[in-house]
């Protein structure tokens, strides 16, 4: 028998080697993102088509779309007008006589020929008296094969230029006769039974060509658990070697260093950040590396918890480090840490791609010996180069702009170092188990005291926006402009962005103001002199792409306007929205839209009612699916073949318990029943997700 495991499975050969597919279909159907045999039968309709009802002529009403089986008495080609040829087939059935019509498609004529049968799809024409059937679909019926196109639950895919549903389906069966019997079920025996899911082979058949819409309905219900239970079984086997490692150093319960830090504090901690706080100290006592999700809503104060683990370690004679996603992001961590430290004594060091060669030998010779206790960087920190002595705490900024790998290789840099990961944008439980289902989650729901809701309005008005901002700004306060999203390149965002900053500084509106504008494209010297302006005061109006989403803190900017703002999720305008009202006057967010779209209103207005970023969060989870909220797939996790996290909750929940109680009596899955499951794993690259 074959195994997936060691690579000779026929499931896992090329596409192009399946007859009549060859390497130039191939290639089209790697735009499908179809490689494989595999990714070929895991490739699921879209919907389903009802064409088993079939009728005769006689039987047909104008204007329907129906499906007919005639026999062939002849077929024609006229050419009424330039450019324009018409085939029509002349065919009988029980009821009469009826013709199948098509446009400028001439080859197939030599397809026909009288005496064949033919099956036919489309909508109906009678409005001569004669039945006329503009066909979309047609199928030659063939002795001893089983229809594709027509007379049965037809499946409807999604295409790619160049590829056909017919030609679709047609290799889509072929791969299925090949391979289905080879196929042996991996999920154990037991839950099969006990959830009544169909076996692999007959659930394939019954996706791609159900004999009913139940039977397809029940085909896809089985692949939504598999996508659920395999990735819920590979966190807990994650979670599982987490729990059976040793980490080599210990804390000290309360270093002096921590307990004079919480003193100078010019606030008192919330209740959630206590909360979080104890959750964290609980887990550095235990055996084991922690491995928590620190999330709360924007301003919540997580940094500060997060300060609270990187002095316990230093306290204790141990090295820190903080990895954020952008230059601007981690150097705002890297003045808070100092500002927030202050004459601790306490040696904090910040990498960059900056450094000059000999400034960072040097750098990376002290953090060596172990004269850095705190680092603050980006991707910059795991490169090759960047050795600690003792690191034992690590922090991660906004988790899910970090691809697995990413996060892996930064654990590394120490011996099983505990691990904080941060994030603002405030993850629904369901949503968190599936993403983070080998994370503790720790959450901080409220605000500091004192902190003001940002008043969220939406305009068409650009003049009265401009004006309210001048206001501002003559009153003293700073304003952010965002340019809106025009694609995905940063180059467009740019151009824009310069187009906006002449317009705005030449206009009548902020002529005599300081503008400056920040966008992705710029060097990162010149990014950070811009925000270090802005912050200090010298820049009234802040001008820019969505760089500054996360984490920049600029108290006195009392405006943030975003144009375009259809244009952006929930989730990432309420991170927006959170870069004012962080200080003591009151803060205001204008979303700016000429949308004429209801369903874009609707979702802005949401923002304009709700201030909490948690039931925004489960909003525009509904909204715009995970990807948008979580970076889903830059996040290195399953693509899921037909689970919907919004829809498929309620199952996912019973999903996990059934994997977990799996691996609390197999949790290295080596029984009987459960070696395919574990070798599936394995084929699926899911056995050692996420490193360790």
């Amino acid at each position: 028998m074959f195994s997936r495991t060691q690579g000779n499975h026929p499931i896992d050969q090329k596409i192009q080697y399946l007859k009549t597919v060859g390497p130039k279909r191939a290639a089209i159907f790697n735009k499908l993102g179809i490689e494989t045999v595999y990714d070929l039968l895991y490739y699921f309709p879209r919907d389903y088509e009802d064409r088993s009802q079939v009728k005769t002529a006689f039987e047909t009403a104008h204007g329907e779309k129906a499906t007919l089986i005639g026999t062939v008495t002849g077929v024609k080609e006229t050419k009424p007008r330039p450019g324009l040829v018409v085939t029509k087939l002349l065919l009988k059935d029980s009821g009469g006589f009826f013709m199948g019509i098509w446009f400028n498609q001439p080859f197939l004529k030599k397809q026909f020929s009288p005496g064949k049968k033919v099956v036919l799809t489309g909508k109906i024409d009678r409005a001569t008296g004669q039945v006329q059937v503009y066909a979309n679909d047609f199928e030659l019926m063939e002795e001893g094969e089983e229809l594709l196109q027509g007379g049965r639950i037809v499946p409807v895919y999604p295409l790619t230029e160049q590829l056909s549903q017919r030609l679709l389906r047609r290799i889509i069966k072929k791969g299925l006769a090949e391979w289905t019997h080879r196929l042996r079920e991996f999920i154990p025996p037991h839950l099969v039974e006990a959830h009544a899911l169909p076996v692999l082979p007959e659930a394939l058949e019954e996706v791609h060509f159900p004999a009913s819409i139940q039977k397809a309905q029940k085909a896809k219900e089985r692949f939504i658990w598999e996508d659920l239970f395999l990735f819920q079984v590979a966190l807990g086997l994650r979670r599982l070697k987490l729990t059976r490692i040793n980490k080599p150093h210990q804390y000290l319960p309360h270093p002096d260093i921590v307990e004079k830090f919480t003193g100078k504090l010019p606030f008192t901690l919330t209740a959630g950040q206590n909360n979080a706080w104890q959750e964290i100290n609980n887990d550095l006592d235990k055996a084991g590396p922690m491995y928590r999700l620190l999330q709360g809503d924007v301003g919540s104060g997580k940094t500060v918890v997060s300060l609270l683990f990187l002095l316990k370690a230093v306290g204790s004679g141990l090295q820190g480090a903080l990895m954020a996603p952008t230059e601007i992001l981690a150097e705002q961590h890297y003045l808070g840490l100092r500002r927030l430290l202050g004459d601790s004594g306490i040696e904090i060091g910040f990498i960059s791609g900056g450094l000059r060669k000999k400034e960072r030998a040097v750098f990376l010779e002290r953090l060596r010996a172990g004269q850095i206790s705190i680092i603050v960087g980006t991707h910059a920190l795991i490169q090759d180069d960047v050795e600690f002595k003792n690191l034992a705490a690590v922090v991660i900024d906004e988790q899910h702009r970090f691809g697995v790998r990413q996060r892996a290789l930064l654990q590394s840099k120490g011996q099983y170092p505990d691990v904080l990961i941060m994030t603002a944008t405030p993850i629904p439980r369901t949503l968190a188990l599936t993403l983070y289902g080998d994370l503790e989650i720790s959450t901080i729901r409220e605000l500091p005291p004192g902190r003001k809701p940002v008043k969220t309005y939406l305009s068409t008005d650009m003049g009265s926006v401009y004006r309210f901002v001048r206001k501002q700004v003559d009153l003293g306060r700073q304003a952010y402009i965002i340019c809106p999203l025009i694609e995905e390149s940063e180059r467009f965002d740019a151009q824009a962005a310069v187009e906006l900053e002449k317009e705005l500084s030449s206009g009548i509106f902020f002529r005599d103001c300081r503008v400056a504008l920040l966008h992705g494209r710029l060097k990162t010297d010149e990014k950070e002199r811009i925000m270090r302006s802005f912050y200090s005061g010298a820049v009234d109006v802040l001008i820019s792409t969505t760089i500054i989403e996360v984490g920049v803190d600029v108290p006195n900017a009392s405006v943030m306007v975003i144009l375009g703002a259809e244009r952006f999720g929930l989730a990432q305008l309420h991170q927006l929205r959170g870069r004012v009202g962080r200080g003591s006057e009151e803060s205001y967010c204008i979303l700016v839209s000429d949308s004429p779209s209801e369903d874009a209103r609707e979702r802005l207005e949401v923002l304009t009612r709700v201030a909490d970023g948690f039931s925004l969060a489960e909003a525009d989870l509904s909204l715009r699916g995970p990807g948008e909220l979580t970076g889903f797939r830059q996040s290195g996790l399953p693509e899921f073949k037909a689970a919907d996290l919004i829809r498929d909750q309620r199952l996912l929940l019973q999903v996990r318990g059934e994997a977990f109680k799996l691996l609390e009596t197999d949790p290295e899955l080596m029984r009987r029943d459960n070696i395919l499951l574990r070798e599936e794993l394995q084929a699926r690259s899911m056995l050692n997700w996420g490193g360790g």
